[in-house]
């Protein structure tokens, strides 16, 4: 029989890691509905104001290595109770700053301390779930970023009034300092051994691993495209021919939806048929969902957006899953280059994509999408080649 008490406590701790990680990400994309706001604001170019949000992407990415490494060395709750505290004061800060740039300055702080709440739990879930649980966990856990990135959005540029967006902010920084607080509380020391420094892998090791690696380029190419769709669609809306406003636009982003769904399915899927399978079904609906975006119709824009969504999140939780399936050791920092490649994908993304909306206009970002769609592709080969070796 099942120990119920077990039950009850694996069920609290995953509603604890959906809490910190949905308020963690919500900090990230807090100014992207509003980055027409922004411009308006502080008389900036389209690039400038984009930097609110590539500046906190770009701190995630070089953070992700050295909180990687304390993630394997260190109990979860100290982590999270600097990575909170610091998030939620630069946060407060970002709320009160009249000068753009000290507003970009704080984003990047921001995204330096935001490992702390991410890569160190996604490290301390894989160090202590059963393996057979792992693939559908990291899929709540992908579900928990895409309602954390959605409840952001929403948060700027529609539940506060978008010229009243300081306010976001200050309620994201609410959000943090609590879900720090329960997560601090309720999670449950580390049940293994935290080794010590001869036993654990090192960066370069892990970068040795040519599967490995894959993996790690599927994560920076799908999320540049990603990123860039979604940064640089409130543009898109707000020009000719929709001439959405803020508000409306921002509406546009509960297509995110899907992803909270695609989340655990795609691991449920990666179980039965195969991450490889997983990730060429993943790239085939984002390539699909690209051209789509290429119209000039509400509904096409929006089935398109859907199609993104179900895409990318199919490919990046079956990503997360093969990466921590494939260690038996050193996931923190497994954890830690997964997101550093990921970040970085993400703001060489939306700055390419800014250069190229400003030449070419939206169908230069959808353009840059569909060649950078090929690395997806190709680990998804890769990874059917190996599906079908095991089997």
């Amino acid at each position: 029989m099942s120990d119920p008490s077990a039950s009850v406590s694996s069920l609290r701790i995953q509603l604890t890691v959906f809490v910190l990680v949905s308020a963690s990400f919500a900090n990230i994309y807090i100014t992207q509905p509003v980055l027409p706001v922004l411009q308006s604001e502080f008389a900036a170019d389209l690039l400038q104001v984009s930097f609110t949000v590539s500046a906190v992407i770009l701190g995630v990415a070089l953070a992700n290595l050295p909180f990687g490494a304390l993630a394997d060395r260190l109990p979860i709750q100290p982590l999270i109770l600097v990575g909170g505290i610091m998030v939620a004061a630069c946060g407060l800060f970002c709320a009160v700053t009249h000068n753009l740039w000290l507003l970009i300055a704080a984003r990047f702080a921001q995204g330096i301390f935001i490992p702390a709440l991410t890569t160190c739990l996604a490290a301390y879930l894989a160090r202590t779930l059963p393996v057979e649980k792992l693939n559908v966990v990291m899929g709540a856990y992908v579900s928990a970023s895409v309602l954390g990135g959605l409840g952001g959005r929403l948060l700027g540029g529609w539940i506060h009034p978008p010229l009243h967006w300081r306010y976001a902010f200050v309620s994201a920084a609410l959000l943090i300092v609590a879900s720090m607080v329960l997560a601090v509380l309720t999670l449950p020391k580390d049940r293994q051994r935290l080794p010590s420094g001869r036993e654990q892998v090192s960066y370069f090791q892990l970068l040795k691993r040519y599967d490995l690696v894959l993996i790690l380029f599927c994560a920076a190419g799908s999320f540049s495209i990603f990123s860039s769709v979604f940064n640089y669609l409130p543009f898109r809306l707000q020009g000719a021919p929709f001439g959405f406003s803020t508000e409306k636009t921002t509406l546009v982003y509960l297509v995110y939806v899907v992803g909270i769904f695609m989340g655990p399915l795609a691991g449920k899927i990666s179980n039965r048929f195969g991450g490889g399978n997983t990730l060429l079904v993943g790239s085939l609906v984002l390539g699909c969902s690209l051209w789509v975006l290429g119209g000039e119709t509400v509904s096409g824009v929006i089935g398109g957006l859907f199609g993104v969504c179900a895409g990318f999140f199919c490919i990046h939780a079956s990503a997360v899953g093969l990466l921590n399936r494939k260690l038996q050791r050193g996931q923190g920092r497994a954890n830690a280059l997964y997101v550093l490649f990921y970040y970085v994908g993400g703001w060489l993304g939306i700055t390419g994509a800014g250069i190229a909306y400003k030449q070419y206009h939206w169908q230069g970002v959808l353009n840059m999408g569909l060649c950078l769609l090929s690395i997806p592709l190709i680990v998804g080969v890769f990874e059917r080649i190996i599906d079908r070796g095991e089997r």
